[in-house]
This record gives structure tokens, sequence and C-alpha cells, in this order.
């Protein structure tokens, strides 16, 4: 009998697949009887086999033929003649020289498509605009005779099409399994035994809808979500490239949290994100959402020319936004014409300049931790209140200095009339005077303080001075003066010398206290020679954070002059001034906004000549160099110069207000130490890199082979009209671009945003290819589903949980992942979603569901990133520096918050396929590897989970079958089966035996990880059941989603 069983059952078997085949078969014969789609089956075989050639591309275009757009199809086809028509003719063609696609491509049409694209022809030769370029328009929901089994329209489109292809819907999931699948993909973690309990003794007919809002509004949600969203906006705790070192972007992956967990509309997720600066009086956190824009690498190596990668930092922004928001290979058109989609290089470089008006430097600091500009500063509300506090006390201090010049107006009469004023006036203040007439051991004596002589780097050669000898710098040499000159932004000084230039000088560092030009820190202060025109800067970091005045002329060469630099402590442009023999010359203010501290460069001096990574003074003599603490008047300045004459009615009460008024100076050391106080405030406040724009537009040209120094053609910031013209009402900003991907007639952001929402819950979009929608793009399974759930997210207005929740409720998500037999011919991968999700957890997923299983997880949310551990040196090997394992709460949070180095990614993460976030990634490439399975056995954060899952379950019940089911189902979800109990427990029998037999084994295995194991646990009977423990977490079900 059990053999005629076995033959009957194959004998049915083998009828079930013939009657499939057959039914294969009748649609396949269907299917050549049915109209061509140009959409599906023509432009696919011409993008592949043509474009390249006759596309989009002008650069690569033969024969001035385009077969990409309806014109270009019309000269070689004529409607209803195929073989009438050069395009068909050429594709038959015998002779090497007409056939098409030509041979030196390698590439050939095989007879089917040749036949697929004569009975287009034949057809009428209908062109249709690519899918995703085409407005969405108003889809009809199909109707479906037997519509019990829908749960919502979602289920109309899907069983629809199942209907169609012969195949049923596979009924719902248990509900072990759908509360398992659903915290999975609404929290990211494994539900618990309790919830478990509670959702099953539920039956009341919304128990399903109760549990998926419970899980939407859980704190967990924002986790989950946010966990994507890092892999597309390129997230990381450090820079990248070769020196890879921290910096806080944490704050702004807090706020995606927050964001989602507060179900921020998607228009205003995307807007704050791109432009959330530019909004109307817009407030912190939405400028801080823009930290999205600045996620990308940056470098501080040596060599690296500054505005090359400034340029490759704003091309990632652009690229960024076409993979995210648009979902297409934008980066394609950097260097010329898309070859496959309708982008030219021109839309390439006018989407770039929306992104290409900043303040930003192509290099972080190297000596400092400056923040790259721009910048936001991150307070909290005490904090702003006492910075209001200390900016209101700094403004009527400034008030009380202009209200005491007026006050001492009568005392400064009495002391004009009364005081002879000397033609000698000796400036207060002076802490440093080098005359270098006399060099004794390399050092030049300092008059005002013989103790801290200026010291001599290099050799300077002793030449004829303006007053006695000066020094000739070579260009690599330097003079350096110690302790003097330290300077802060709130502390006025004026520094003084004589200097003669031999030429017109494009670069010349005169005298700076700062460590390098090309470390975009470049902290402290400097005088600089640009196109041979003075140049003076306070700067924390360069370009944003610092002032600059420059002179409108050029300085005289060959002939000594008088160069004074003065700075009256405000942190203003207008507060910096430059003398020339005596006389205030004019500039420009090149940049004005100072608001952190100028100190801290690292181990500088005050210094004349050469500068890390710099031009030095060459062949420049330089001579009578002074340093004062105070701001001096213009008629101390003259005085300097040599030069007397009748001061000026102004400049006389100045002279007298700072060098004679004794409530002037107290006011004034007033100001001083009321900005001392905020400034120092400020620069305790942390920092993150936003956005923000430049005041003047900085021109975006065309770069030919997309190359940063070779500007071609100027453009302005625009939108490629193939996608949708930009609106002329809008303003050609980050905003105006914010508000075209969010105008209802964009065909592409919705759909986008949809079909990602779908692969998150289904392990892959309705459109396979998330980053690419174009034309090289895969399909959707599912076109008008995409289309209705795009109409349906944008007049919801873009209710991002509402969409999420229409499709975890739909009976397409709900129905079990067990695959039916005729589901592996018909339906292989699911494209026609007969079947409920099922594939492995993220990466994330399966260390914070061993976390959570054992009862380790920390469920903090948010703050700085942690450092779990991870094998010793891989750190060093890349960057020479040492990964420290954080302690206690640190090990156990979220994978979420674990700390990102670009150059060295969490290993055990990496192996699970997470991405690595040099670059934006819409969808992780999964792999199964021997390593996956040695992570899960071997790691310390699973050996430590498995030691403590141990001992939940040993604590769980005095009974070892309770012991292993409670094991079982806090893996899976689900009481384990008798065969799988039994194995279970000859696993455990079997350690026990090993243990036994060798304890010291035990004890080492218990002590792995940084928690102490249970002292009153029997060790032997503990490592057993850790081993079954780690196996469980092992378990194929336990790291999938089904």
């Amino acid at each position: 009998m059990k053999h005629q069983g076995l033959i009957m059952s194959g004998n049915w078997r083998l009828f079930s697949l013939l009657g499939l085949y057959c039914l294969l078969l009748t649609r396949a014969f269907s299917a050549q009887t049915t109209k061509i789609d140009f959409d599906r089956q023509i432009r696919p075989l011409l993008s592949d086999r043509c474009f390249s050639c006759h596309g989009p591309d002008a650069q690569s275009r033969q024969a001035n033929l385009r077969l990409d757009t309806a014109d270009g199809l019309a000269t070689v086809t004529i409607p209803h003649q195929s073989i009438d028509s050069e395009l068909y003719r050429r594709i038959i063609s015998d002779d090497p020289q007409l056939i098409m696609p030509h041979p030196s491509s390698k590439l050939e049409l095989s007879d089917d498509e040749i036949d697929v694209i004569r009975q287009w022809i034949d057809e009428g030769a209908d062109y249709k605009k690519h899918w995703s370029f085409t407005p969405l328009e108003p889809v009809q929901i199909p109707p479906i005779g037997d519509d019990s089994w829908c749960t919502n329209p979602i289920d109309h489109f899907v069983l629809n099409q199942l209907k169609e292809n012969g195949i049923a819907p596979n009924p719902s999931a248990s509900k072990e399994r759908i509360i398992r699948r659903l915290s999975f993909d609404l929290t990211g973690l494994p539900p618990t035994v309790p919830e478990i309990d509670q959702f099953l003794a539920d039956d009341s007919p919304n128990d399903y809808e109760s549990l998926v809002d419970r899980l939407l509004a859980s704190p967990r949600f924002g986790e989950r979500m946010a966990s994507k969203w890092l892999d597309l906006a390129r997230y990381a705790d450090t820079y990248g490239y070769q020196s890879d070192v921290y910096r806080s972007m944490w704050p702004w992956r807090d706020w995606v949290i927050q964001a989602y967990n507060e179900n921020l509309p998607y228009d205003q997720f995307l807007t704050w994100q791109l432009a959330g600066d530019l909004l109307p009086n817009a407030t912190a956190t939405q400028k801080l959402a823009t930290a999205f824009n600045r996620h990308h690498r940056q470098t501080n190596e040596g060599g690296s020319v500054e505005e090359e990668f400034r340029v490759e930092y704003v091309a990632d922004r652009t690229h960024t936004l076409g993979t995210t928001f648009l979902g297409l290979t934008i980066e394609c058109a950097r260097c010329h014409d898309h070859k496959y989609d309708p982008i030219s290089q021109k839309d390439y470089y006018s989407l770039f300049a929306f992104f290409n008006n900043i303040d930003e430097s192509g290099l972080y600091a190297h000596f400092t931790q400056s923040v790259p500009t721009p910048t936001l500063l991150l307070t909290d509300s005490e904090q702003e209140t006492h910075l209001a506090r200390l900016n209101q006390a700094v403004k009527e201090s400034e008030k009380l200095i202009d209200n005491t010049r007026l006050s001492e107006r009568d005392d400064f009469e009495d002391w004009k009339q009364n005081y002879q004023i000397q033609k000698e006036i000796t400036p207060l203040g002076l802490i440093g005077h080098y005359t270098f007439d006399k060099i004794t051991d390399n050092q030049a004596s300092n008059i005002a303080n013989i103790e801290k002589p200026a010291k001599l780097y290099d050799q300077p050669i002793s030449v004829e001075g303006k007053i006695g000898l000066g020094l000739k710098m070579s260009g690599e040499n330097s003079l350096i003066f110690e302790d003097v000159g330290d300077f802060r932004r709130s502390d006025p000084f004026t520094i003084s010398l004589w200097l003669q230039t031999p030429k017109v000088m494009e670069r010349a560092v005169v005298f700076h206290r700062s460590r390098s030009w090309t470390d975009a820190g470049s902290r402290g202060y400097q005088l600089l020679i640009e196109d041979g025109r003075l140049s003076a800067s306070l700067i924390h970091f360069w370009p944003g954070n610092a002032i600059r005045i420059r002179t409108e002329e050029k300085i005289p060469t060959q002939e000594w002059l008088q160069v004074v630099v003065s700075y009256d402590g405000s942190s203003r442009a207008n507060g910096l001034r430059i003398y020339l023999n005596g006389e205030l010359v004019n500039t420009g203010v090149v940049r004005d906004n100072l608001y952190k501290n100028i100190t801290g460069g690292g181990d500088v001096h005050l210094t004349i000549g050469q500068r890390f990574r710099d031009r030095g003074f060459k062949d420049g003599l330089v001579d009578e160099f002074k340093v004062f603490n105070r701001e001096l008047s213009k008629l101390e300045i003259q005085n300097l110069y040599g030069v007397w004459s009748i001061p000026a009615e102004k400049d006389l009460l100045e002279y007298y207000l700072v060098s004679h008024s004794q409530k002037y100076q107290k006011v004034l050391a007033g100001l001083r130490a009321k900005r001392r106080s905020y400034n120092q405030m400020i620069d305790g406040i942390t920092e993150i890199m936003t956005m923000r724009e430049l005041d003047e537009r900085r021109p975006t040209y065309i770069l030919k082979r997309g190359l940063y120094d070779a500007p071609t053609e100027l453009v302005r910031p625009d939108t490629p009209k193939s996608i949708l013209p930009f609106p002329t009402e809008l303003p050609r900003n980050r905003l105006g671009l914010a508000k075209w991907l969010t105008n209802p007639q964009n065909p592409l952001t919705a759909r986008v945003a949809v079909n990602r929402y779908w692969q998150i819950l289904f392990g892959q979009g309705l459109v396979q290819t998330a980053e690419d929608f174009g034309i090289q793009g895969q399909r959707p399974d599912f076109p008008g589903l995409l289309d209705w759930m795009a109409n349906d997210f944008i007049h919801n207005n873009w209710n991002q949980k509402d969409m999420i929740k229409k499709i975890v409720m739909s009976s397409t998500y709900q129905q079990s992942s067990v695959p039916k037999e005729s589901d592996s011919l018909i339906d292989p991968d699911n494209f026609r979603l007969s079947r409920g999700p099922r594939h492995r957890l993220s990466a994330e997923m399966i260390r914070d569901s061993a976390l959570s299983i054992s009862g380790l997880l920390v469920d903090k949310i948010g703050g700085p990133s942690v450092k779990p551990y991870q094998p010793d040196g891989l750190w060093k090997e890349k960057s020479g520096r040492t990964y420290e394992t954080d302690k206690d709460d640190g090990l156990y949070r979220r994978s979420l918050y674990t700390y990102w180095k670009r150059t060295s990614p969490p290993p055990s993460m990496m192996i699970f396929d997470a991405a690595k976030r040099d670059v934006c990634v819409a969808q992780r490439q999964l792999t199964n590897t021997p390593t996956q399975a040695l992570v899960l056995l071997n790691d310390t954060q699973f050996v430590e989970a498995a030691r403590f899952l141990a001992q939940r379950m040993l604590n769980y019940g005095a009974k070892l079958s309770d012991q292993l089911k409670f094991g079982f189902r806090l893996c899976t979800g689900r009481i384990p089966t008798k065969d799988e109990l039994q194995i279970v427990t000859n696993l455990y029998f079997q350690q026990k035996a090993i243990f036994q037999a060798d304890k010291q084994s035990a004890i080492d295995l218990l002590s792995a990880g940084n928690q102490s194991k249970d002292p009153s646990l029997p060790p032997v009977s503990t490592a057993a059941t850790c081993v079954v423990a780690s196996m469980l977490l092992n378990f194929d079900e336990t790291i999938s989603k089904r």
C-alpha cells in the first residue's frame, strides 16, 4: 500500500505539472497575439541595443538619429509597413555595413526580438512616453467579481493579476506568524511572548488593526524607519577617505527618528531636509534637517585640491537627490548626456546649481576639530535663554560705549585746552617690539620684553631695513614670536610692521597665528598678500566661520611700506582695519560671519613667513615688527609711521578716549568682559553641518567631462523638462526645488516613495530597481497599483503612516509566505504577490533581535553613537587608531546607534550586507555566506546574547522541556513541534555530557562578554543551555521574516 501510495502521489504530481505546463503554453501563445506594448516590450530593446549610438547623448549619437523620441522613430518606421521601414530593414540585413546593431558593438537581436519589433511596426508603431515620466492620472480600481478576499483597494489590483495568471492567493498567515512579521516590519524587533499571547487571545474583529495601530504608535517605529533612511542619506559618524576621523552628525539621526514617530508628512520630510533653512521663519529643527545634504564623505588629505573636492561634495548631493527622491541615475549625466534617460549634461549641472551655493570648503580641518561650515549651533532652551541674556548685555555695553563718547565730550574739550599734544606719542599696550638690528644665536631681541625674543628658523638674511637692519625672507623660513599675540576673538589688538615686496605677489603669507592654509580650519588670524592686495582675517573655520577684509588697491612694490592691522574685539568685519603708511585704506569685506573661537589651533605662535602647506613671503623684506594688546587709534598709528600733522577733531577725540579717559576705558573693559562671556558660552555649544545659502549666488558651469577645472557654459538652477518644467513662480533655490519635487504633477516623487514603503515591507519594490525608475530600470510589476498608491499618498497629504498602514492591512501582506507547489513555476520570485513576504532579516534586525530575545537590549532612544563589540585591530589597520569598546549600556543599544566608521564599518553588520554608506544606497544586496553563520556562533555579541537567553530559559521553569520550549518561542514566536523539541533536547544532553567532562570549557563559555554570569545557576547545565540558545539564535526561522 505504501508503495502504491507513492505511485499515486507521483502520478498526481505529474498530472498537475502537465496541466501547469499546458496553462503556461497557452499563455505564451496568447501573449504572442496580444498587441505589443511599446513601453514594456519595444523601448527596453531599443534602450539596451540602440541607445548608446542613437539615444539621448548628443556626443555619442551616430547618423544624427535618435530612437528614444517619437520624432526620431518616425524617421525610420512606416506604420503598418514593417518591410518598408528602415529600422526593420536594418535589423534583418545580412550586410555587415548595414545591419544594426553594428557588429562592432557586439550586440545583436534574437529572432524573437526582431519579430516583436516587426509586429509593433505592423500594428502601427505606436509610441509611448516612458511610464515613470508620465504624469500620474486617476487609476480605476479593478472590478473583482468575488472580492471577499480583498481588504482594501491594494488587494483588488493584486487579485486581478493573480486571476489573469490563474493563481489563487495564499491563505492568511497564522496569528503567530503575522505578529512576528508585523513587529519586525514596523519596529525592527521581535514581539515579546506576552505580546504574542495578548494577540492570540484577542478574538475581536479588529484585533489585527489594533495591533497595527499599536506598533505604528510605538517609538520603535521611528527607529525602524530611520534605519532604512540612513542608507539613503549615507549617514556615518566619520568623514571617510584616508583619515576618516569622527564628526558629530547624530543629532540629525535623532531628528529622523522623531520625524517618523511624529508622522511628519513626506512632503515636509523631504522639504525640511532639502531646504529647511529656506523656509519662512525657519526653526532650529528645520535647519537641523538640512544636515541630510552634508553626510557626504570629506577629505583633508595633503595635496588635495580644495575646489576639486568641493565640487565632489556638490555632485554627491545631486546624486543623492536623484536616487532618493527621483529614483534616477542622475550621476550618469555628469560627464555627458545620459546614455538612456532624457537627462542632458546641462540638466545635470542645472540641478547641481541648487546645491552649489553654500559657504563650504573642499577640505576639513587637519589640526583642529572645527566643524566644516555652514553649521548650526545645537542649543537647548536653557542655553538659548542664557545666550540671549549675554547677547543683550553685549548690546547694552555697546550702546553704553556710544553714550560715553557723547558724555565725555565736555571733558575732552577741557583736556584739549590744557594738554599739549606731543609729536612723539608712545601708545600703550606694546607687548612686542622687534627691530632685527642684532641677531644673536638665531634670536632677535624684544625691546618690549627682553625675556621673549623672536626665534629665527632657516636663517633669514639680514639686509638694510627701513630703520637699521631688516630681514629678507626666502619663502621657506620664518620668524617665530613665542608667547606673544595669543589673542582671542574678544581681544582687541594691533600689529604693525614695515615690509617690501619684490613684485606683485599672487599669494604670500606675511604673518599668521595659525598652523595651515589648506587645513580648512586655519584657526587664528593672519595677514596675507593675495593678487597684490593685503588681506587680513580672523578665522575659526574658513570660509564660513571667519571675518576677512581685503584692500581694494594693490600695494606698491619695491618700496618700504608701513602696514598696520587693527582689530576691536567685536568679531565683525567692520572692526578689522588695514592702514598703509599711516592712513586707513579702503577695503572690501570678503567674509563677515565669525561666531566661534580663533584659539586652540594647535601648538602655534605668531609667525612671520612660512606656514604649513602654504606660500611664505618669498624675497620679501620685513622690519620693525610691533604687537599691541589693544586697538590703536588713528593718531597713534600715524605716529607709528612717523608723520605729524594737525589731527582732525574726530581722530583727536578717539585718541583722548582710548588714552586719557578713565571712564571710557572702564566701559570698554566692561564690553570686552561681556563679549568674552558671550563667546565662551558659544564656544562650548555643539555644532552640526547644515545648509545656508550664500548672499550672492555662486555661478555654476557645465564642467567638461565632469572636471572641476574645466568650466564651459554658465547655467542657472533648473530641473529636467523631461520630468516636469520648473514653474516660473518658484524661487530658483533649494526650497523651489523641494516644491518642484512635491508638486502633484511631478511623475516620480510619490511613485518612488510608495515603492520604497513596499520594498521595506515586502523585501522588494513593485519596481525592483528602486534606484532606477529610468529606461534601463525594471518596469513595475503592478503599474496600476503603484500609480493608485502614489495618487492616494498625495491626496492623503503625503501621510507616511497612513500609507504603510494601508499596505500592512491588505490581505496581500497578510498572506502566508509558505509557497504552494505551483509557485515554483508560475511565481518563483513572488513578483505576482501570490504569497506573503519572506526574506532574511536585515543586519540591524538580526543583532537587535538577539539582544531583545536575550533581555540585554537597552531601549534608550537617541544620543551619541556607541561602540559595541568588534574584533581588535581593524581600525589600526585602516587609520592607525584604536577602537575602544564601550562599557555597560553602550554594548547593548540598538544597531541604529552603532558608531559607523566609513573605512571600517561594523564587521558583523557588513557580513549581513549592511550598506557601507560611502554613497546613497536605495537597496542592499543580499548574500548568503558561511561567515554569516560564524558570526552568529562566535561573535562576542551573539555568544553573550546566547548566555543570557540561556539564563532566561533556566529561570523560566523547573522542567527542561518547558525551558527549551520557552527559548524556542522567544526566538521564533511559536511553540516547537514534537520533532523540533526532540532535536533541541538531544542537543542539550549531548552538550551537557561534553561540559560535564570538561567543566573549564563551561566556565570559559560563560565568561564571554562584559556581563557577569548568574552565580546561582550551575555552570554545566547553563553552558549546555547556552549552546542550545546559540543554535536557536542561528536558526533560519529566527533570523528570517516569514
